[in-house]
């Protein structure tokens, strides 16, 4: 579909709608989770800069971006540099170690939410040191593959913990900031509450536990457009929605992970 073709979206209705249902999900969530405000990342893959400059001006500006080049070229987009002067860059997709400088020189990057590994990790760690300003720490959540699937990145469950440990100990660069997953796509969730969520809940609950952190700073990074007001029931700080707030991606790219 050509963007001649394509239809009108309407981002203000879109984020609205989103943020008021995400207040709802609060709403019902059990007092006995930590109490944290969840944070909305606009995922704003494939979308054209005036779309993301449309949602800034709304007063938005958390933004999550799967892949680097994307990312970088939006990043250094003129329309943004010029509108988004406080926007933040969310990377949530896979990393590969040879677009790390490409990712970590992009103007505004945030937070890295996809460290899979200790190699990964200690390579951000070693090249943050030439793009930070002053002795700025990287922000960076653990990836975890709850769904156990291969197609997916993250480190097994059960190593989450001596992956977060290792950033915390030997990553002097890096600021661990939480957990995150995937899971499974499209779970029916009258089978009761996803699996890779309450996954993702107790590996933060071990986490606290081992590294005496406090809960209520670490971060649960879990749920898309499909299932984020589940995901903020089940305790989620930070969710990643793409298509309720900037309407369909173009269908060949429907099934690219994360959205």
């Amino acid at each position: 579909m050509s963007s001649e073709e394509a239809p009108k979206v309407d981002v203000m209705l879109g984020l609205k709608s989103v943020l008021s249902k995400m207040e709802a999900a609060v709403a019902r969530r059990s007092k006995d989770l930590p109490q944290i405000t969840p944070k909305l990342i606009a995922v704003s893959k494939i979308r054209p800069p005036s779309m993301i400059v449309e949602a800034y001006q709304m007063g938005h500006r958390d933004f999550g971006e799967n892949y680097v080049n994307e990312l970088s070229q939006k990043a250094n987009d003129p329309l943004i540099l010029e509108n988004c002067k406080d926007i933040r860059w969310h990377f949530i997709g896979h990393l590969q170690t040879n677009k790390i400088n490409k990712l970590l020189s992009s103007p505004r990057l945030y937070m890295i939410q996809t460290v899979h590994s200790e190699k990964l990790a200690n390579n951000l760690n070693k090249q943050w040191v030439k793009y930070r300003q002053e002795e700025a720490k990287l922000p960076v959540l653990v990836q975890v593959n709850t769904s156990g699937e291969e197609a997916k990145s993250g480190i097994e469950p059960a190593n989450a913990y001596k992956l977060v440990e290792h950033v915390m100990k030997n990553c002097p660069n890096l600021e661990f900031k939480g957990v995150m997953t995937i899971g499974e796509y499209d779970y029916d969730m009258s089978r009761g509450p996803n699996p890779d969520f309450i996954s993702l809940v107790k590996i933060r609950q071990e986490v606290c536990e081992k590294l005496n952190l406090d809960i209520n700073n670490v971060e649960l990074s879990m749920g898309m457009s499909t299932d984020y007001e589940h995901a903020i029931e089940l305790g989620a700080t930070c969710v990643r929605v793409g298509t309720t707030i900037f309407g369909p991606r173009p269908r060949k790219l429907q099934d690219i992970e994360s959205d």
